[in-house]
């Protein structure tokens, strides 16, 4: 009931609500008519029941009941910002694109990362593809880029991709498990399906966990075609190179991580893009023609397989900078509807049998997902260019053509709505299609381990290594025997001492023998250095973070050095202690703590600096989770600093006598540069 005031009324205990009157908005039903009171249902007398009438009590609940569009099937977990795509110089002797004829134009973007096997409610770091989505709301219409941050994937034709991902997903009678691949019926649909072998390795890669969404590449996967205004056209296949370098973690941390922060992907580009550090990538473009085509060792087709950078070099032509968060998640990265058929002039697709069912894919899953055909009305799949059409009527239609056609051809001049334009209309490439109607696998799609070795043999000895225990540890979790004797079978076509490895882990033996090859595995495809994340480190610190475990009494000038050192790497820097608040340093003066020592383990920075004080190291070390901050950095190959007030922490945590060059004793203000300098490797990876 009202109270005497105008602006409150009381809720079910008689307290007093805040109403519209002090500058805030009323509140609304969805048709717009104000509310007065948002905290009770209508009923019949102070205990009676809830009136059928009650109009706002229904308009809210409706709402609330149907607020969840379907999950996608995959890449459920996702998260979306925006940004801008500019132009470095004309490439109009390749395409007409019009994004890519201006030097320095820029063109809105909206990105959208997520992994593929899990539900939205799954972890970040769980093993998996990661999306690389983009959206150019170009001039001439939207271009979606709907990319991975891998470059090949597990099957050549879409007639299987229903197959792989109910393999992929939760097991149907038990439901689990979720967000991972580690189970009988993955590895079982894998070890039949050997065009998977090339995917298998980068799967079971570091690529398939990274540190962060700002540091790993994306891919187009297929090839596409660039178009120019002479109708002549070229191959190209895109890539997003970050600006910032690559990085993963290591299992165990990924492990751990998904425990004290499943959203760890999430926040670190959040925190990123809402404290200024704008992450970037370059969008390069691997060109070729019909004769190199021809020539490639492989199908250029063939969604499985790259071309390697060797062989075509790619060209930056742009960057992409992600700038700003969304305002609302539900409306924006839930909504967005990516296409591969949602292409502009200028771009065109190839023959590959995955992508052309992707393009029917995608239309009819957002169709399914949005609630009809006009998805594109809602605002963040909305073209930023003029639309016209005679496209009508359906559910959420936001707007109709106005007037009376509705139709074309018709004579009704000026009033008769838009028409078409062969001078800038889209134009398809005219790709000669002459053949028997069948259904067929071309044979040069079926050389399935040359590249599966290729990619092996390109890594370092600690990412063989990396990929051996992935492999042993999701065969592991199969439960039957002749599946994991299969997968064995499938790796002797790609490297012996891998296979053996991988048996020895299982106690496979003896070996299985090598699995049938529809093509002999070619040994003389040489290493490539650009598939390994080591080799191409970053050898900058910058956009990382350093974890520093602190007590009562720190060293006031080691601790200002360390902050000046990661400010002038751009690097952050954050505090860890055994509680919240505030922190007394050796000169009085106090720092704020950023997490407490058992709510921000080691696993969560990229390197970390023991700094306690004198008075406090010893309670200090005795805390349990000080000890696994210290033993997760060192076992986890991460660079320590440490002053001499740490040594009975470390003693404690098990490395005191077990200090090597990637543990740096800390002293001076040089000391603080020399190992943020160190850091620059990102791992010491001498000590694994």
């Amino acid at each position: 009931m009202k109270d005497d005031t105008t602006n409150t009324t009381r809720g079910t205990g008689g307290e007093l609500h805040q109403q519209a009157g002090d500058g805030a908005p009323t509140l609304t039903t969805q048709q717009g008519g104000p509310v007065a009171d948002d905290q009770n249902s209508l009923k019949a007398g102070m205990r009676g029941p809830t009136l059928l009438e009650d109009h706002i009590l229904r308009d809210k609940i409706f709402h609330f009941d149907h607020e969840r569009i379907p999950e996608r099937v995959v890449h459920a977990r996702g998260f979306g910002v925006h940004g801008f795509f500019e132009t470095y110089d004309s490439l109009s002797d390749i395409t007409c694109a019009d994004l890519f004829q201006r030097p320095g134009e820029k063109t809105s973007a909206f990105v959208r990362f997520s992994t593929v096997a899990g539900s939205k409610g799954s972890p970040d770091l769980a093993r998996d593809v990661r999306g690389f989505a983009v959206k150019l709301y170009t001039k001439e219409g939207n271009w979606d880029i709907v990319g991975n941050n891998i470059p090949v994937f597990f099957i050549q034709d879409a007639m299987k991709f229903p197959d792989l991902v109910h393999a992929a997903k939760e097991e149907p009678d038990s439901g689990f498990p979720q967000a991972q691949t580690a189970h009988d019926n993955f590895w079982d649909f894998i070890s039949l399906t050997p065009e998977s072998m090339n995917m298998v390795m980068w799967i079971m890669s570091d690529r398939a966990i990274p540190r962060s969404f700002r540091f790993m590449e994306g891919f187009g996967v297929h090839s596409f075609r660039m178009i120019n205004e002479e109708g002549k056209a070229v191959f190209v296949k895109f890539h997003w190179k970050p600006k910032l370098g690559l990085q993963s973690v290591l299992w165990d941390e990924a492990l751990k991580i998904n425990g004290a922060d499943p959203d760890f992907h999430r926040r670190d580009l959040w925190d990123a893009i809402n404290r200024g550090d704008y992450p970037e990538w370059e969008l390069g473009l691997q060109v070729f023609d019909e004769e190199f085509a021809e020539q490639f060792e492989f199908d250029v087709l063939d969604a499985t397989k790259i071309i390697p950078e060797e062989q075509v070099p790619i060209q930056p032509v742009g960057r992409l900078v992600l700038e700003r968060v969304v305002d609302n998640f539900f409306a924006e990265t839930e909504q967005v509807a990516f296409c591969t058929q949602n292409i502009v002039r200028g771009i065109d697709h190839s023959e590959d049998p995955l992508l052309q069912g992707r393009n029917f894919s995608y239309l009819d899953t957002q169709v399914k997902r949005l609630g009809g055909p006009n998805f594109t009305h809602i605002p963040v799949n909305a073209p930023k260019c003029p639309v016209n059409h005679f496209q009508q009527d359906g559910h959420m239609a936001m707007h109709n053509p106005k007037g009376r056609a509705n139709y074309e051809p018709n004579s009704w001049g000026e009033q008769g709505g838009p028409r078409e334009c062969p001078m800038k209309g889209f134009t398809s490439y005219r790709q000669p299609a002459i053949g028997d109607r069948q259904r067929v696998r071309s044979e040069t799609f079926a050389d399935h381990y040359s590249q599966a070795r290729q990619f092996y043999i390109s890594q370092t000895p600690t990412e063989q290594n990396h990929m051996a225990k992935a492999l042993g540890f999701e065969l592991s979790k199969v439960k039957t025997e002749r599946i994991r004797e299969r997968v064995v079978s499938h790796l002797l076509n790609i490297d012996n001492e891998l296979a053996k490895n991988v048996a020895a882990m299982l106690a496979i033996d003896p070996l299985p023998d090598p699995a049938e090859a529809a093509m002999p595995t070619r040994q003389d495809l040489p290493s490539s250095d650009k598939l390994s994340i080591i080799k191409n480190g970053p050898g900058s610190f910058k956009g990382r973070k350093l974890g520093v475990l602190m007590s009562a009494g720190a060293n006031a000038k080691l601790f200002a050095a360390l902050q000046t050192a990661c400010k002038e790497e751009g690097a952050m820097l954050e505090v860890i202690a055994p509680m919240t608040g505030a922190l007394k340093l050796s000169d009085g003066n106090s720092v704020k703590v950023d997490e407490k020592v058992d709510g921000g383990p080691s696993v969560l920075y990229d390197a970390v600096v023991l700094l306690p004080g004198d008075e406090g190291s010893e309670e200090l070390s005795r805390i349990p989770a000080a000890q696994n901050y210290v033993k997760d950095a060192f076992d986890h190959q991460k660079f320590i600093a440490y002053v001499d007030a740490a040594a009975g922490l470390m003693d404690r945590a098990g490395i005191g006598k077990a200090l090597d060059e990637g543990c740096l004793k800390l002293d001076t203000q040089t000391s603080a540069d020399d190992f943020i300098t160190a850091c620059r490797q990102i791992r010491y990876w001498q000590r694994q």
